[in-house]
């Protein structure tokens, strides 16, 4: 992919895995409360979580998250049937991919993972 705005300083992250541990919006909340802490990233309003409750097809139902981060966000997608999730983190600043996959693991007890950085 071409870098369209060298000038701009952008990292991303995409981690997808099949979770272990029991998810809830309380789960998804603390997650993305505790990430940003760790990566050292500031956020600045709440984490904002959807679930949208039968609205759609049900092996797509779960939960959609984001949290604003002041260098731009972070998004969590949750299929609660098939117990897999996607987090994509987009910054404006740098943070340690590895630690933030390391804490991904280790929060969802993650027993499949597959990550890339961009």
């Amino acid at each position: 992919m071409r870098d369209l705005a060298p000038d701009i300083t952008r990292q991303r992250l995409l981690v997808e895995g099949f979770y272990t541990r029991d998810v809830d919006e309380s789960v998804v909340r603390d997650f993305l409360r505790d990430l940003p802490a760790v990566l050292e990233l500031r956020t600045y309003g709440e984490a904002t979580v959807h679930a949208p409750g039968g609205a759609g097809r049900a092996d797509n139902e779960g939960y959609d998250a984001f949290v604003p981060l002041i260098d731009s966000g972070i998004s969590l997608y949750v299929w609660s049937e098939r117990r897999f999730l996607a987090v994509v983190v987009f910054t404006c600043t740098a943070f340690d991919a590895d630690r933030a996959v390391g804490l991904i693991r280790d929060f969802f007890a993650l027993s499949e993972v597959e990550h890339s950085a961009f």
